[in-house]
């Protein structure tokens, strides 16, 4: 029993030396261009200091809130407002020990070790003694916003926002001296949702107020929806985002749209046909746009959200109640990415998935529409995803990638949170890749040179970004 490794060694996935190699020679001497987040602009705005434990680990996190609840905590102890901090921070302790061989149990001895130096194990016995060491260490300036994303080296920050946002907080970071380069990323997602009148009607209405356009018709609408992506563009935007289900296998003309979108705009919801073609209509809107700007388009597809009604109602969307969806990806996406092509309106886009089942699919989907008008990998298969964001997930989208298309061009990892402390799931993705390389470098299957293999692993963890986006980069 005594021959055990320690837990989370300083190799911990890297289990040959040229793993090792790869990974303290090569990957973590990157910094971070995390290209697709969800952290809030106003905390990095104002550099925000963070009261406590549970405000900078617990607090948004429905990673957490998910495994909290699968242990039978009452949902007034994850996401309730009569309850201290210290207890929701008690009960996510005392869950913890369940959550071995989860990704959780990893993230969280990680998150707590580079943050706050904590080597302890956490559970309901070292709960306090972990609470009053990061809370003292919470007051200095390494653990402010500021402070987290310097000392990580993150280089860029893509948030996800509205398009009716006005941006403020992105304007102010600009005046700050955070040298990580924080950009906005349009997402339009409200845009589409045509089945629920009042709420689109509410959304079409806060268009109109700050793109100063009277919205009468869709060609008014869409004149809206462009002031905003000139406006976002203008504060350095260069990423849209999708988060939908699929892209709808239909048609819509023009006509159709207009007649749909009057329906709607008299408060008739669109059927589930009608929406389909108007999401149809305004993807290629949106490939019009992002493509004539240089964009990059993210499309985020497969999941099912707000499974709970009960928890929708009582908190609200994004809580931890989503699931894998078993939508049909391939025809949609195909005709899409062609119709776009055939018009010259492609733009460089990463496509990810949430079901597994779809790996090969997306996979081969990119090389359809590959054609070296911009640059190498113009189109990606995005990281692993939500739910595929751990080591397996992870090792299934880089072996479909090296299977079916070129690893070597692929951008790498995002954090897709909206925790400050995830930052260790960068570290996460660098030391699977290095341990998959590095074993096959030992078994002869990848050649032994350093220049070359190392030079990829590089260009994987940073510089493909770097190259990809065309964004201006900090200096960390």
């Amino acid at each position: 029993m005594s021959s055990a490794k320690p837990f989370l060694p300083d190799d911990f996935l890297l289990n040959t030396e040229w793993a090792r190699t790869l990974y303290f020679e090569h990957a973590v001497k990157q910094p971070i261009f995390d290209y697709h987040c969800h952290l809030p602009p106003d905390q990095i705005a104002n550099n925000r200091q963070f009261e406590n434990l549970y405000q900078v680990w617990l607090a948004g996190d429905h990673y957490k809130w998910r495994a909290m609840r699968s242990n039978g905590v009452p949902e007034e102890l994850v996401t309730g407002n009569q309850t201290s901090d210290f207890d929701k921070f008690m009960a996510w302790a005392k869950t913890v020990p369940y959550t071995i061989r989860n990704p959780l149990y990893h993230w969280s001895h990680l998150e707590l070790r580079r943050y706050f130096g904590i080597n302890e194990i956490i559970n309901e016995k070292t709960a306090q003694k972990i609470w009053d060491t990061a809370n003292e260490k919470l007051k200095t300036p390494a653990l402010t916003t500021h402070g987290i994303l310097t000392n990580c080296r993150v280089n860029v920050v893509c948030t996800t926002d509205d398009p009716v946002d006005d941006l403020a907080h992105h304007i102010a970071i600009k005046k700050t001296k955070l040298e990580t380069k924080v950009y906005p990323t349009f997402r339009p997602d409200k845009a589409l949702a045509v089945n629920n009148a009042a709420g689109f009607n509410a959304w079409v209405e806060q268009l109109s107020a700050r793109s100063n356009i009277e919205i009468r018709d869709l060609a008014s609408f869409l004149s809206a929806i462009k002031n905003r992506h000139d406006f976002f563009h203008s504060l350095g935007a260069r990423v849209s985002d999708h988060g939908m289900e699929n892209i709808p296998d239909t048609d819509c003309t023009e006509a159709e749209a207009k007649a749909i979108f009057a329906a709607v705009r008299a408060g008739t919801a669109a059927t589930p046909e009608q929406t389909n073609k108007f999401t149809w209509f305004m993807m290629l809107f949106f490939g019009h746009l992002d493509a004539d700007r240089g964009w990059t388009k993210q499309l985020h597809l497969g999941a099912i959200r707000n499974n709970n009604s009960r928890l929708l109602k009582r908190v609200g969307a994004d809580v931890g109640v989503d699931s894998i969806g078993d939508f049909p990806q391939a025809r949609g996406l195909s005709r899409y990415f062609d119709r776009l092509d055939s018009e010259g309106k492609l733009p460089k886009t990463i496509i990810y998935n949430l079901n597994p089942a779809d790996n090969y699919v997306f996979a081969t989907m990119i090389g359809n529409v590959q054609d070296g008008s911009m640059m190498p990998g113009k189109i990606q298969f995005g990281s692993g995803w939500w739910f595929l964001d751990q080591k397996e997930g992870m090792e299934w989208q880089i072996n479909a990638l090296s299977q079916l298309g070129l690893l070597s061009r692929f951008i790498g990892m995002l954090t897709d949170s909206r925790s400050f402390v995830s930052y260790v799931r960068h570290e996460y993705f660098r030391r699977v890749l290095c341990s998959m390389i590095g074993k096959e470098i030992e078994g002869g299957l990848i050649p032994a040179d350093r220049e070359l293999v190392g030079g990829m692993i590089e260009n994987i963890c940073y510089k493909n970004a770097v190259q990809h986006f065309g964004l201006e980069v900090g200096k960390l």
